[in-house]
């Protein structure tokens, strides 16, 4: 058995899972090995977390643009008492992944993607959206551009303060109807059982080989993220995530960027556009166990870049958090009521 504890494994586990999920047909057999443990005990503490809602969803995280679709973080500012209609309204639009209330006066903050063949595109979705959950004013805040989007929870206190972020060169890939059918398959969480991709090699009837010959042809062409296990933040003991807003010179975007992006607490980093009444475009996402310790990370950052100002916005209340069901028929027939 390993020589670590069992509370230890398991955090030790959950941050393997995050980080490089074993694309093998046996992947829990694959972490056991590494680990000196069994296959049967890595199952059991993942279904243990599972069950805990700290484990949200295991499957392929795509990369939203690659896809040809739309996305921007958006943000509304809603009267407090037309807070539970707004909330009905976002959480039932398909493309809508993630809805935070934020403390400030742009109080509602969510992603929104639409497809490739949207009819209404994104902005008009907004507009949709707004007027029907009465918001006051709002603004559109697509990525102008990305230094890092990678969610990875230290759930065992052993990464470095500060990590490399590699800037990647990916392969052409055209998607065709293969693609689009694993697409289907690969976006679904995955059963925490000895062989979690039988389902979809016996549904596509292919070999694990192709299987997973596929999944690095996405990988290459950035298509695919990676394929990762995410956590529930305050279930795995994260309770203090703030979306820390930067004003900065945006001719000196790269450098900024590439420095608060390297802080390993920061799982989002993104430049995007500024307005008359919102002075801040550098956008990133901290995660902390604890108010004092996100501020610590703050704190650095704020000593090692150059900003005019900042702004810490905790999420008071987390509404939507779900990964996107891609060219999904509901985003249609959305649409098709809307139009």
């Amino acid at each position: 058995m390993s020589p670590l504890t069992k509370p230890d494994l398991k955090n030790e586990i959950l941050l393997r899972i995050q980080k490089n999920f074993p694309l093998t047909a046996r992947p829990f057999l694959s972490i056991a090995n590494e680990l000196n443990t069994t296959e049967q005990e890595v199952l059991s503490l993942l279904n243990e977390a599972k069950k805990d809602k700290i484990i949200r969803q295991t499957s392929a995280i795509f990369d939203t643009k690659k896809l040809g679709y739309t996305s921007s973080l958006v943000a509304f500012e809603v009267e407090t008492e037309e807070i539970d209609n707004a909330v009905a309204v976002l959480n039932a639009h398909p493309g809508i992944s993630h809805n935070y209330e934020r403390n400030h006066a742009f109080n509602i903050w969510f992603t929104l993607a639409v497809a490739p063949n949207s009819k209404l595109g994104l902005e008009k979705t907004v507009e949709i959206l707004a007027l029907k959950t009465k918001a006051k004013n709002f603004i559109i805040l697509p990525t102008l551009k990305l230094f890092k989007i990678s969610v990875k929870l230290d759930t065992t206190n052993s990464l470095s303060q500060k990590e490399h972020v590699a800037t990647k060169t990916y392969k052409e890939l055209s998607l065709n109807e293969t693609h689009y059918e694993l697409i289907q398959h690969l976006q679904k969480d995955i059963a925490l059982v000895e062989e979690p991709f039988k389902g979809i090699i016996d549904a596509l009837n292919i070999s694990y080989e192709t299987l997973f010959e596929h999944i690095q042809e996405f990988l290459d062409a950035g298509v695919i993220r990676r394929y990762a296990s995410i956590l529930n933040h305050r279930n795995a003991g994260f309770n203090a995530n703030a979306m820390v807003v930067w004003d900065i010179d945006e001719n000196q975007a790269q450098a900024i960027g590439k420095e608060a992006a390297a802080y390993s607490a920061v799982s989002h980093c993104y430049l995007r556009p500024k307005y008359e009444n919102w002075s801040y475009n550098l956008f990133t996402m901290i995660h902390g166990k604890t108010k004092e310790e996100t501020q610590a990370v703050i704190d650095k950052i704020a000593n090692s870049i150059e900003h005019t100002s900042y702004m810490p916005l905790y999420s008071s209340r987390e509404f939507k958090k779900v990964r996107i069901d891609y060219f999904s028929e509901a985003f249609y027939a959305w649409e098709q009521n809307h139009l």
